[in-house]
């Protein structure tokens, strides 16, 4: 019996992990031409090099999916389900982002969409916490970027308003 608990396990581990990777391709498919873009954006000073985006963004969807997966194994707790909700809506706008910003060139959408996210984030992160609280603390460095994201797309969308639709 403990090994098929132990298979169910990794089967839903996988199963999160496919949707946080899968929410991350559908962004992915919006930023293809991101690097040609963003070279062509001015940006401030405190802009990370387009190379950096990938390894980061990599490491938040494991580490998101781990904190889904952690909600998920919490059985009986109250919060679990909309806990799990809220995480699926901030997954949802996490991918729109890419297509407002790289595909559609809306800065103003582009930052409403991250001011959402990062709202619902928040409100992931308290229902994490109710229910497994290592769960939340594992979406503290997703927060943090999207943070700084959130201030980079604003800086960007005014220092660009040709290309991004009004500053």
């Amino acid at each position: 019996m403990h090994s098929r608990s132990s298979s169910l396990h990794l089967l839903s581990l996988a199963g999160w992990l496919v949707c946080c990777f899968t929410a991350a391709g559908i962004g992915a498919i919006a930023s293809a031409q991101a690097p040609a873009f963003y070279s062509q954006l001015a940006k401030p000073g405190w802009a990370p090099p387009a190379w950096l985006f990938g390894p980061v963004w990599t490491l938040l969807y494991l580490l998101m999916a781990v904190a889904a997966w952690l909600v998920w194994r919490a059985y009986g707790t109250p919060t679990r389900r909309p806990a799990l909700t809220a995480f699926v809506l901030q997954l949802a706008l996490n991918a729109l982002w890419s297509w407002v910003f790289f595909a559609w060139h809306q800065g103003g959408w582009a930052l409403a969409n991250i001011a959402l996210l990062w709202l619902l984030i928040v409100v992931t992160i308290v229902l994490f916490w109710r229910a497994r609280p290592l769960a939340a603390a594992l979406l503290l460095p997703y927060l943090l970027w999207v943070s700084f994201a959130s201030a980079l797309t604003l800086a960007v969308w005014r220092m660009n308003p040709q290309l991004l639709g009004g500053g």
